[in-house]
């Protein structure tokens, strides 16, 4: 019993000295391992985050009629520039048949107080003539006079008031009818004239087409947009997670779609207080102000992308983010320095800002210094039959 243990044991050992022995004998077949090495280089770093969006004009106004009726003639076309005060389109008024009738009935009355006022004023015109007489004669007191002329001239004063009160209803009754009347010259109702300056971006009725006049209980039909197409700004939206890094006056590098290899520089002018959910992520609304500088046509509408410059540094001394190691326990940076043939030391290094390929060393590495690159990526196998 005692012998078959003893063999037992003995070709175990010799089993598992065979084993290492084989195992020493593949590792000596490896290829040491050959670390590359980087040097710093000075670069420019821009710590950045991109908003998308879209470029629209920084103040758009829509032209609304004061009067209902249909759409006469239009003077203007998108993409036209036009001054304030240019006529925009012409409205024909199609007369409501209640107010029309209002409006004669308020002529009709007003004739009647205008004639009455007239009788009334030529009574007190034949008292006041035959009191002046008596007055002139002194049969009359200087009291009796001054009431009897009193009341002359305040029945000349309603006459006149009455006949002011004819007009206006007349006026009333053409602009029901027509949308217009005599002695409105530029402000006829019926002349749709532009308010600001600017340029045409949109016409969205056509001639022929029902329109609604603007007052407090509709906002009217829009008869055209304007805008000053030289105050453009990016209106985009960034996430949540972004938005606390980004703050009002920190400049944007605008790239539009549709314009290549062109960049405009614009200012963070807008942060929404207030977040909106769009598919399950709030977004935040932003808006930055184009430079006036360029004067490249940059069509309303356009998608851009704003790349909000949270951060610069120019011309610094920079390594690749992938060299830097952290300090298991304190997560403090450093990096191994090459001291000599594929030997190397650790030395600690204060970074600064990072873009996320190459961060600022402040401290620590000079740029002539080898700086290991540890995390070595084994090549993939060939499966074409090479090594």
């Amino acid at each position: 019993m005692k012998k078959t243990a003893t063999i037992i044991t003995l070709v175990a050992i010799v089993v598992l000295f065979t084993i290492a022995m084989i195992w020493l004998y593949s590792k000596n077949q490896e290829d040491p391992i050959v670390y590359d090495t980087k040097n710093a280089s000075v670069e420019t770093i821009v710590k950045k985050t991109v908003a998308t969006g879209s470029i629209v004009p920084k103040e758009e106004v829509l032209i609304k009629p004061n009067i209902s009726g249909i759409i006469d003639e239009i003077f203007v076309e998108a993409g036209d520039i036009i001054e304030a005060g240019d006529l925009i389109a012409k409205v024909k008024v199609v007369p409501n048949v209640s107010s029309l009738n209002s409006a004669k009935t308020n002529i009709n009355g007003a004739r009647t107080q205008v004639e009455t006022a007239r009788l009334a004023f030529e009574n007190q015109k034949s008292i006041f003539n035959r009191q002046k007489e008596l007055f002139e004669k002194g049969v009359i007191s200087a009291n009796e006079f001054d009431t009897a002329q009193l009341s002359y001239n305040q029945a000349q004063q309603r006459y006149k008031q009455e006949q002011v009160n004819l007009t206006g209803a007349q006026q009333t009754f053409d602009i029901v009818k027509t949308g217009t009347t005599r002695g409105m010259g530029a402000s006829a109702n019926t002349e749709i004239r532009a308010t600001v300056s600017g340029m045409v971006l949109d016409v969205p009725v056509k001639t022929g087409n029902q329109v609604i006049e603007s007052n407090n209980f509709n906002d009217g039909t829009t008869i055209a947009t304007l805008a000053d197409v030289d105050k453009m700004i990016f209106e985009g939206k960034v996430d949540e997670s972004e938005v606390g890094k980004i703050k009002e006056d920190l400049p944007l590098e605008i790239t539009v779609g549709a314009i290549e290899n062109k960049k405009f520089d614009a200012v963070l002018d807008y942060i929404a207080p207030k977040g909106v959910n769009e598919n399950g992520a709030i977004q935040f609304e932003i808006k930055g102000t184009l430079s006036k500088k360029d004067t490249t046509f940059i069509r309303a509408g356009l998608s851009a992308n704003a790349s909000i410059i949270l951060a610069r540094a120019d011309s610094v001394l920079t390594v690749k983010e992938a060299l830097v190691q952290y300090d298991p326990k304190t997560q403090d940076p450093f990096v191994e320095i090459e001291v000599g043939d594929q030997k190397f030391e650790r030395r600690d290094v204060t970074l600064g800002i990072s873009d996320g390929i190459n961060v600022e060393i402040k401290e620590g590495v000079t740029k002539e210094e080898n700086i290991k690159v540890w995390n070595i990526i084994k090549a993939a196998p060939d499966f074409n039959g090479g090594n």
